[in-house]
């Protein structure tokens, strides 16, 4: 399991009952979590909330506040700054348990001796995004099909002082845009992508993880630099096990890069007890020192 643990401002108070309890930067929230199946202890820090998220027997939900918040705040993860804003589908806009990964990705490109340039494909709010950028990557395209999460990512890159550097920002279809810098001959050093279980393009083109991600994949493929330095996957598709990214790379990028691969859970600690949230998953493809 992968851990975030150098959070200042983000904490995972408690989780159960199919809920979990967090503190961003002094907000209190509490939202659903369908992997904390196991029972609460201490029910009395469950009450002490700012915003509460209730789901309805139609699969939506809505946000209880017991004060008045803005409309947005901050959290400082390092050197990097994000808005955070409960959203009316129970996200925050950050995924706190990708400092594991950003961290992975700042660490092999400040290392790198050569210019990198980074795809990042699903970008949502570009946390990857301005993990790369800071780290010193000489370029990086960040590509959504949601404007509303491009626009985020942009005031994201405002507050971590990055707007000098060299970031591209595309709502487009990530499988459509590949395709196009195929034809284009444009190559990068490191692609990351976080693709959903199912989602649609700006012009309604369909995404099914299981259906589509291989071809994605395949397509990336043509488009790396002859050196790449690293391929990341995160996944949140119920159902779907690591050993499948790890699967995936070994039979795509080892057999022509050669490099090694790694795949696991990714999960945030809990502080009230010694237990582990499970995020998602996560495979990575690096280069061989």
């Amino acid at each position: 399991m992968r851990l975030s643990h150098d959070w200042k401002d983000y904490k995972l108070i408690d989780a159960g009952n199919g809920e979990k309890l967090e503190n961003w930067n002094g907000i209190i929230l509490r939202r659903p979590d369908p992997q904390a199946m196991w029972p609460i202890n201490n029910t009395k820090i469950w009450n002490q909330v700012d915003g509460f998220y209730h789901r309805n027997d139609k699969g939506g939900g809505y946000w209880d506040f017991n004060k008045k918040l803005e409309d947005y705040w901050t959290v400082k993860y390092k050197k990097l700054t994000f808005k955070v804003s409960p959203t009316n589908f129970k996200h925050t806009g950050l995924f706190p348990e990708q400092a594991v990964n950003w961290d992975f990705m700042i660490e092999k490109i400040k290392n790198s001796s050569r210019p990198i340039k980074v795809l990042n494909l699903f970008a949502y709010t570009g946390g990857a995004t301005m993990a790369c950028s800071s780290a010193g990557a000489i370029e990086v395209v960040h590509v959504d099909a949601a404007k509303g999460m491009v626009e985020w990512a942009k005031e994201n890159m405002r507050l971590s002082h990055l707007e000098n550097n060299r970031i591209r920002f595309i709502v487009d279809d990530c499988l459509k845009f590949v395709l196009r810098e195929q034809r284009r001959g444009n190559k990068y050093d490191a692609i990351i992508m976080d693709p959903p279980s199912y989602g649609r393009g700006p012009n309604g083109e369909v995404w099914k993880f299981e259906h589509n991600l291989y071809n994605l994949i395949n397509a990336c493929m043509n488009i790396l630099s002859d050196k790449p330095l690293f391929f990341l996957i995160n996944a949140y598709t119920t159902g779907i096990s690591s050993t499948v990214l790890e699967n995936i790379l070994k039979t795509t990028l080892v057999p022509k890069y050669k490099g090694s691969v790694d795949a696991d859970e990714v999960g945030l600690p809990i502080e009230s007890n010694n237990l582990i949230l499970p995020c998602g998953i996560c495979g990575r493809w690096q280069a061989n020192d």
